[in-house]
């Protein structure tokens, strides 16, 4: 089993959880699996109800929850093939965006008592949106992702105490062993081919095989163009979404990488587009970076919906997306190819895995900047540098030197090792690692006591 870090999570709710637990995530991150393995480990009493193999309970369901639910909790009864030890049994019911009316009675189930509940689905971010009733304090949701690179080390076999060596130079800022460091970028440039999609990774890991790695990418974008046509009634939406998914890899190829939305129409309106932008990521399967025109915390004040780039959910599949040829070259590490784009994907893909929102920075007087984000309570200025020349970056230069914004450091990622030049802090960008929020602490503060005022 490949190791995950939610496991932690999902063993704890079975453990002491008292609502019920939903797991979401674009399709093929590994939601079902991992579910079934914990409850597995757990060794608890549990069914599952697959509503895609399943149809035919949808219906069922929708009537006995509109009913009332001792129907419903009857009705979960007749279909497992095990007893109940009520309280103790655990309802697992995966690609729960069939039955959208479950999430709405979640209040009376977990209310209820009879079960504990665990739920998983895809594109519910999409499907979700017009839900009757959100069931807020009833619900706990943990959102899934593909393996981010250091789950990926982990599934490799590097030891614990490699990644533990690794995290004290990034806080202590001193260079990493050259040889361990060497090893790193190696295996970053096949994380690069092979992404972080569970199903991609175990064939990696049995068959040292890169094309049946990219056959695999290939299966799961046909399964994401499904979804569009499945859940997208509109005729002229599935169109559109087909052709703003299809021309992320090419808009991440120009020289800002920013989507032009008229590459999509010659008479494109934002609005007209608005809708497939907003799927695709509520979906899951693209990962937005928007633009901010000020480097102040928050900085979503100043984000600007319609100036954005678009990337991926999975480097693997981006490159997949690039063809053959450019696994050729990555692998031979030939510098022929613009590594720009695949890069900042990897980059977008950590920083959304460990919790951040992704902007960018463009001003014509001071330059542009690839990501910014929010980090400790200050601004974090990222710039991603795929080449030699990755100690010229004059935009991070021009906007350290802005007193108004008084930013402390700037971050240069590359393939070279650490090291640090006055407020530039250059780092191996396998190190994107350990900038994750929850490294972040909210201190705890005295209650609110008015009794003095008496």
């Amino acid at each position: 089993m490949l190791f995950r870090k939610k496991e932690k999570d999902i063993m704890e709710w079975l453990e002491n959880g008292y609502n019920a637990l939903l797991i979401s995530g674009a399709r093929q991150v590994g939601k079902t699996f991992l579910i079934r393995e914990c409850l597995k480990k757990s060794k608890k009493n549990y069914i599952e109800i697959n509503l895609v193999k399943n149809p035919e309970y949808i219906k069922m369901f929708e009537f006995a929850i509109n009913k009332n639910i001792s129907l419903f909790i009857d009705q979960l009864s007749i279909i497992s093939n095990k007893p109940f030890d009520n309280e103790e049994t655990i309802i697992f019911i995966d690609e729960v965006q069939e039955c959208k009316e479950i999430l709405t009675a979640i209040k009376f189930l977990v209310e209820d008592n009879s079960f504990r509940y665990i739920l998983s689905g895809s594109l519910l971010g999409v499907e979700l949106v017009n839900l009757r009733s959100a069931p807020v304090g009833y619900l706990r949701t943990i959102e899934m992702f593909p393996l981010d690179f250091e789950e990926f080390l982990i599934a490799n076999g590097l030891n614990i105490k490699f990644i533990e060596q690794l995290k004290e130079c990034y806080c202590n800022k001193t260079a990493v062993n050259e040889l361990l460091h060497d090893k790193l970028i190696d295996t970053l440039y096949k994380y690069l081919i092979i992404g972080g999609m569970p199903r991609a990774v175990q064939t990696y890991l049995d068959t040292n095989d890169f094309i049946k790695v990219s056959m695999v990418h290939e299966e799961i974008i046909k399964e994401y163009l499904v979804d569009f046509t499945k859940y997208e009634e509109n005729k002229k939406a599935k169109l559109q979404l087909k052709a703003t998914y299809n021309l992320i890899p090419s808009e991440l190829n120009e020289p800002n990488k920013r989507y032009v939305c008229n590459h999509l129409d010659k008479n494109y309106k934002y609005d007209r587009y608005e809708n497939s932008f907003n799927w695709l990521i509520d979906a899951g399967v693209a990962l937005p970076v928007y633009n901010t025109t000020e480097l102040k915390i928050p900085l979503e004040i100043n984000k600007k919906r319609n100036l954005f780039k678009l990337f991926l959910s999975d480097v693997g599949m981006l490159t997949t997306m690039y063809g053959r040829n450019t696994i050729l070259k990555m692998l031979s590490r030939d510098n022929d190819i613009n590594y720009g784009a695949i890069f900042e994907n990897f980059i977008a893909q950590e920083l959304k895995t460990h919790g951040y929102k992704n902007y960018y920075y463009n001003n014509k007087k001071y330059g542009e900047l690839d990501f910014v984000i929010e980090h400790k309570g200050e601004v974090l200025l990222l710039e991603i540098k795929s080449g030699k020349d990755y100690t010229r970056h004059s935009a991070l230069n021009n906007v350290l030197e802005i007193y108004d914004y008084n930013i402390k450091n700037g971050y240069v990622l590359s393939n070279y090792n650490l090291s640090v030049n006055k407020k530039i802090i250059y780092l191996p960008i396998y190190m994107i690692m350990f900038i994750n929020q929850d490294d972040i602490i909210i201190p705890t503060v005295n209650k609110i006591n008015f009794s003095d005022l008496e």
